[in-house]
């Protein structure tokens, strides 16, 4: 089972595997205290695709389009957290206020079509 949480939310048991999947650490949270099992950095959106998108909700769908283009270079991580959702809980961690249009929503899209 994949599931999406923001990174500053509290850690909980039923997330099982916490993923960060930012390509920058999240904004005054200390290491210690974030309870993140891996960071997934080459799985996040390019730092130009997330310049140019600037969670702009009128560029959501081309930034969709944009993001499963890039993803597509990483089928073998891609493919292990497949295989980790299908053995267990993994929660996709993302540091975006707006819960609406963020790169985890798509990814967890990707992987659950996978």
């Amino acid at each position: 089972m994949i599931k999406l949480k923001r990174a500053y939310d509290a850690p909980d048991e039923a997330d099982g595997l916490r993923v960060l999947v930012d390509r920058f650490w999240p904004r005054g949270m200390r290491k210690d205290a974030a309870r993140i099992d891996r960071w997934e950095r080459n799985l996040a959106p390019s730092p130009a695709l997330c310049k140019w998108f600037s969670h702009d909700p009128a560029k959501w769908l081309e930034f969709q389009s944009r993001y499963r283009h890039e993803l597509s270079a990483h089928t073998d991580d891609l493919r292990r957290l497949v295989d980790e959702g299908l053995e267990g809980t993994v929660t996709l961690l993302f540091s975006a206020r707006d819960e609406e249009h963020n790169q985890a929503l798509v990814l967890k899209e990707v992987l659950e079509a996978m």
